[in-house]
């Protein structure tokens, strides 16, 4: 194992905890103030580990561009996309959805830049859809449970695989014309997004004080804390590690087993009730990532 499958795998462990810790967050203050907050705490975060640690940051423009580029499309869109899904279908769903972006990141290879679909391609995404059709029919459902299936929910979560699939072939074209540390890419894609949402919070009064919303509720505060450190911090930055060592394809399938790390950790924490339904699909959908890519 290489250090960019290391990578892919310890950011699908990162991405488990801060689904838990975001999904939480944004039931409190809500998707738009959670999700602005968290980038403007990474960008604090990342910009002193740069600069303390000496970090390399001369970029040419267009690994500039192609990285903004990025930013807007897998953390402004596709991450707004994914905290509606938070609050519509709960963090294990959610995350269970995105792990269809390699399958949505072959279709759009396919369908733009004429790459060719192979016999275990086609395979990978029927069984990956086959995976996430047998937890997302699931019907029974006690009254205990606090997220429910629905049509919205699931919307939103394949708008969020999306969003990745293409924020990281982005990312990868920055990466193509030459070395970047990930942590300086991450930066770039997170403060830029920053930039770019805040006024669009603002504008929509859907993000507030946030001094005052955390001072009334520090459990959120703690949350977005905690969700900001290992998704845009360590999340997005070992996922830039990943595809800048290994193919995008592989990082993608790797980044994907989230829904199976989040198992264990959404019966503890949510009291969530897993059925044999919910886990068997789970990992056939993981599985039939993994054939994508055989």
């Amino acid at each position: 194992m290489n250090i960019g499958d290391l990578s892919a795998l310890l950011t699908a462990f990162f991405w488990s905890i801060t689904s838990l810790a975001f999904s939480y967050g944004v039931t409190k203050i809500g998707s738009m103030q959670v999700n602005i907050n968290r980038l403007l705490f990474a960008s604090v975060f990342l910009f002193f580990i740069i600069i303390f640690s000496g970090i390399p940051y001369c970029l040419s423009f267009m690994q500039i561009i192609y990285l903004i580029i990025s930013g807007i499309i897998g953390l402004v869109l596709g991450d707004t996309f994914l905290f509606k899904s938070y609050e519509n279908i709960g963090p294990r769903l959610s995350m269970l959805l995105m792990a269809a972006t390699p399958a949505i990141s072959t279709l759009l290879a396919f369908l733009f830049l004429g790459e060719g679909l192979k016999f275990w391609a086609v395979a990978g995404i029927l069984v990956t859809a086959c995976g996430l059709g047998l937890v997302l029919y699931q019907r029974a459902e006690t009254p205990a449970v606090k997220y429910k299936i629905n049509r919205a929910g699931i919307i939103y979560g394949l708008l969020a695989a999306l969003g990745q699939a293409l924020g990281l072939i982005f990312a990868k074209f920055a990466f193509q014309l030459g070395d970047i540390s990930g942590f300086t890419a991450a930066f770039i894609r997170i403060f830029f997004s920053a930039l770019i949402l805040l006024p669009i919070g603002l504008a929509t009064k859907k993000y507030f004080n946030p001094i005052k919303v955390f001072s009334q509720d520090k459990k959120a505060l703690l949350s977005v804390l905690t969700g900001t450190i290992f998704g845009p911090v360590l999340g997005i930055t070992f996922s830039l590690i990943a595809i800048q060592n290994t193919k995008v394809g592989i990082a993608a399938t790797l980044m994907a087993t989230s829904p199976i790390m989040m198992l264990p950790m959404v019966r503890y924490f949510f009291k969530e009730r897993l059925t044999w339904q919910a886990i068997l699909g789970a990992f056939i959908a993981v599985g039939g990532v993994a054939i994508l890519f055989l």
